[in-house]
């Protein structure tokens, strides 16, 4: 009998033993800033929904699964709350300025009824911690429809674009961003008064931080040390996939979490294709280059959640030819007219017309310039942004004209990112060389 009772005794005790305490969300992440970094630009949205009319502006989270990365909210809910909680709201109450979280009071990816001791569990709305720390107000998430419902008041969502929200997305569903998904759970829900936040969204998301800036120039500083490392390797018989895996090495060993976007390294052939056509096939990262081709590097690297956008153009022999580096020169000095015109006060229509006037008329066919001369940085390579406003210090964007000419087979790109200060611009990407006789030198 006694045998038995130790026994059991001894059972429960292992049990309890065995069974790993339950993990906090702070024992795993932290902030990527201070919380006043939040609350300011909180308040700064705030302010802007407020000019368009109030209401109550939303972000989902995303769904928190991995698909064999890490989990990376989506950029708003990210950007207004510092937080990475699966299947979250954020919700913005402009009369008020408070912000809400609404989440699930337990996070699923840490539960399992079988391997309890693998899956320990991890609070989130339960956990009092998280509103201590950010300033949040912290909400279950099946609270969230009641919540809407007795709002009566606008809702605000950003859909991606300027434009008005219409009841009805269109189609196809497959099409559907997140965002769309929660104008089409409104809709269903009888919310009629829907308004697009882009433009909100973009006004606060435009101008950075000191310490977005600062964070952007080391993530800048990242990407410029990856070409320079995977320029080296640049010589006939190599293939394009030995480029990318040296460039995202260097990043890895930089303290970089992930890729900006799947790295672009095309040359030969390649070079003259832009990457949606290059990427419609399954295995196109992989050819072998050429003593005479030119190999295109438009990539960068993500730090803390910010992204770099960087381009060059080199020559595989080592050396441009007289006509390959005729036309880098002119496309290079496109680039510069450019970037010598950005200052506070000056728009993108500007800007396009400097690029205009600055291309020679017997390359004008071959230039993509438009507004495509670049697109603002920050958490995405397409942050939010209003083309037709004026500059303003604290803005980050890219300067790429690109040049495509089928009939010689020459393709050339050089992208930059630049940040417009109270005087001027500064050129984040300066350190790396840009010029034929200098990228020359990057190789040999």
């Amino acid at each position: 009998m006694v045998s038995l009772v130790m026994t059991g005794v001894t059972a429960v005790l292992a049990t309890t033993l065995w069974q790993t305490p339950q993990q906090t969300y702070f024992e795993w992440t932290d902030l990527p800033f201070p919380a006043d970094e939040y609350v300011t630009r909180r308040a700064r949205m705030t302010e802007e929904i407020r000019s368009a009319g109030g209401g109550l502006y939303l972000a989902p989270s995303g769904q928190g699964r991995s698909h064999g990365e890490t989990f990376r909210p989506l950029n708003d809910f990210l950007y207004f709350t510092g937080l990475e909680l699966p299947n979250a709201m954020f919700v913005l109450d402009a009369t008020s300025g408070e912000g809400l979280v609404f989440v699930a009071n337990q996070d699923p990816r840490f539960a399992s009824a079988t391997r309890k001791n693998d899956f320990p569990g991890r609070a989130l709305a339960d956990d009092p911690t998280l509103a201590r720390r950010t300033g949040l107000t912290i909400r279950p998430f099946d609270e969230l429809a009641e919540f809407l419902r007795n709002a009566h008041t606008t809702l605000r969502v950003n859909v991606g674009s300027r434009g008005q929200i219409t009841p009805s997305m269109p189609a196809p569903i497959h099409d559907w961003t997140a965002e769309d998904g929660v104008v089409a759970w409104l809709a269903s829900a009888h919310h009629t008064d829907l308004h697009n936040a882009y433009e909100q969204v973009a006004s606060v998301r435009m101008i950075k931080s000191d310490r977005e800036i600062t964070l952007m120039r080391e993530t800048a500083q990242i990407t410029m040390r990856g070409i320079r490392h995977a320029a080296t390797f640049i010589r006939p018989g190599v293939d394009e996939r030995r480029l990318e895996g040296e460039l995202e090495a260097s990043y890895k060993r930089a303290g970089s979490q992930r890729m900006a976007f799947a790295s672009i390294i095309k040359s030969g052939p390649n070079s003259l294709w832009p990457w949606r056509i290059l990427a419609s096939h399954y295995d196109r990262r992989n050819r072998v280059m050429e003593s005479g081709d030119l190999v295109i590097f438009d990539v960068g690297a993500e730090l803390d959640y910010y992204i770099s956008d960087v381009g060059r153009t080199f020559p595989v022999s080592g050396t441009f030819s007289p006509r390959q580096r005729e036309i880098l020169e002119m496309e290079v000095a496109v680039s510069d007219a450019i970037i010598a015109a950005i200052r506070p006060g000056v728009t993108f229509a500007d800007l396009q017309r400097v690029a205009d006037s600055a291309i020679p008329p017997d390359h004008k066919q071959y230039m993509q310039t438009g507004l495509f001369f670049g697109h603002h940085l920050g958490l995405d390579t397409g942050d939010p942004s209003l083309s037709d406003v004026t500059l303003k210090p604290g803005m980050i964007f890219t300067v790429e004209p690109w040049y495509y000419n089928h009939e010689e087979g020459i393709s050339v790109f050089t992208e930059d990112e630049v940040l417009v200060t109270s005087t001027g611009v500064e050129v984040l990407t300066a350190a790396l060389p840009r010029r034929p006789e200098e990228l020359e030198r990057m190789i040999n």
